[in-house]
């Protein structure tokens, strides 16, 4: 290593005092160093050069602190360290100090890393909140079409009742005119018309009725196996096939043989594939299976999970694909005609289209304030979807901004279908009516105020509700 000499650094002195205006002391200390019998060039000596040369020392101690004992690279962060403490302090001195430093540092990391678990854990648990939230709305509107139903059930019980009141007239009528037409015999001919036809005319009418409201029990099959209660359900296009989805974290297939339902048929044995949506057990929270639809050649069957994840399953129950993007439950997926894309709507408030044979999404659409609800094909390329922020986006492959907005209901928009000619859309909400909109037109063209409640309301649906 080259060293500096007594006489250059002197010189070096007494440049700065000369460059830095102290003639005297710098006139002192050359009379004094001999400064003018040196040989040194005084015109190859940059200004500030005693400033540089010390900088450049205070550098080299800094590095020499930083690296560790043995290697000639820094195995950490490099660590600044004051001018002061540089020079006043040795090398292990240094290297102390930075090793304390940098223990601070890592604790102080490791207290950001502690904090951002936390607000991790604190994020998850208010996704999971949200998520619990909107399984508790579901299933309490559920619960509420259930006990509708059960409630319009026993009126129509009820109202079989005075059904059967002109019947027993009509009997006791039968009765009392045989009884007349014995008591006057040859009056009027030996006939009655008092209660024959409305007799005959009721009666008519009462078995008509019960003929169309009552089905054989041996008509009808129970399909058995499901544990929690059933979500979607959807008919394969090869017709032998039925689907259903299922709060129990699983997809079954049934095979439904021809005459099944014929008497005796239904106590054969049913053949069913159990597709598991969680891998060794069943009724793990967030892996509900919302909605399910075949594929136009009823090949593949496609599910969507409250876990965000669509799966994409085979005839035989083995899973082809599984497709994740989605940060909330999948409310609905549809097939398009072509069966080349799958189109999902999510809880995320989003739609994302997926390339099926890619296996991987192809356009995510970001439209929606609201969980996207429902989502229904136009033709190969373009849907529409409807959220609960009230607002209906058509859209296309390829396109970032809607093709049609169509705003106008008041309520959550549950449901949206498209005609065959893909000309008229068809929506349903919870502020109590349907609508039919036309792509020429902004403005709905038809608005049915007839229903007295929520029109469609099922996030948890069926393909085609």
């Amino acid at each position: 290593m080259t060293s500096i000499t007594s006489v250059e650094l002197n010189y070096l002195v007494f440049r700065y005092l000369q460059e830095s205006g102290f003639t005297h002391s710098a006139f002192t200390l050359g009379y004094e160093a001999g400064i003018n019998k040196c040989t040194i060039d005084g015109n190859l000596i940059p200004p500030g050069a005693l400033i540089t040369f010390v900088q450049k020392g205070l550098q080299y101690l800094e590095m020499e602190a930083n690296m560790s004992n043995n290697d000639v690279e820094m195995d950490e962060d490099f660590s600044f360290l004051q001018p002061l403490d540089i020079i006043t302090k040795d090398v292990n001195q240094l290297r102390q100090m930075i090793k304390e430093k940098r223990k601070n540092i890592q604790k102080d990391k490791d207290k950001d890393k502690e904090k951002n678990k936390d607000k991790d854990k604190n994020k998850d648990r208010e996704i999971d909140r949200e998520h619990e939230a909107e399984r508790g709305r579901v299933r309490e509107k559920e619960r509420h079409k259930k006990e509708e139903r059960e409630k319009e059930r026993e009126k129509a019980e009820s109202n079989k009742e005075p059904e059967k009141q002109p019947e027993e007239l009509a009997d006791g009528d039968m009765v009392m005119d045989k009884e007349d037409k014995d008591a006057i015999g040859h009056e009027e001919n030996g006939t009655s018309i008092v209660g024959q036809e409305p007799m005959d005319i009721a009666t008519a009418s009462t078995q008509a009725s019960q003929e169309a409201c009552e089905i054989p029990g041996s008509d009808v099959t129970i399909l058995e196996g499901h544990t929690s209660e059933v979500c979607a359900c959807a008919w394969s296009p090869t017709g032998s096939l039925l689907a259903s989805g299922s709060g129990d974290s699983t997809a079954r297939i049934w095979t439904i043989a021809d005459g099944l339902c014929k008497s005796g048929a239904q106590n054969s044995p049913l053949n069913v594939l159990v597709l598991k949506h969680v891998k060794g057990r069943t009724n793990e929270k967030s892996k509900d299976v919302t909605t399910l639809d075949w594929n136009g050649e009823g090949s593949l069957l496609a599910t969507g999970s409250y876990d965000g994840q669509a799966r994409i399953w085979t005839t035989n129950g083995e899973l082809r694909s599984t497709l994740s993007k989605h940060k909330g439950p999948i409310f609905s997926l549809k097939w398009n005609k072509k069966g080349d894309y799958l189109l999902t709507g999510s809880f995320d408030k989003t739609a994302i289209v997926w390339d099926v044979k890619a296996e991987e999404w192809k356009q995510q659409f970001e439209f929606h304030t609201g969980p996207t609800l429902d989502v229904d094909w136009c033709n190969n390329v373009s849907f529409a979807t409807s959220s609960t922020d009230h607002m209906i986006y058509v859209c296309k492959i390829g396109e970032i901004h809607p093709i049609k907005t169509f705003a106008g209901h008041q309520g959550e928009v549950n449901c949206v279908k498209w005609d065959p000619t893909g000309s008229l859309l068809a929506s349903c909400s919870d502020d109590i009516t349907a609508k039919i909109w036309c792509m020429k037109q902004d403005k709905y063209v038809h608005d049915l105020r007839e229903h007295s409640k929520a029109c469609g309301y099922d996030p948890i649906r069926t393909p085609n509700s």
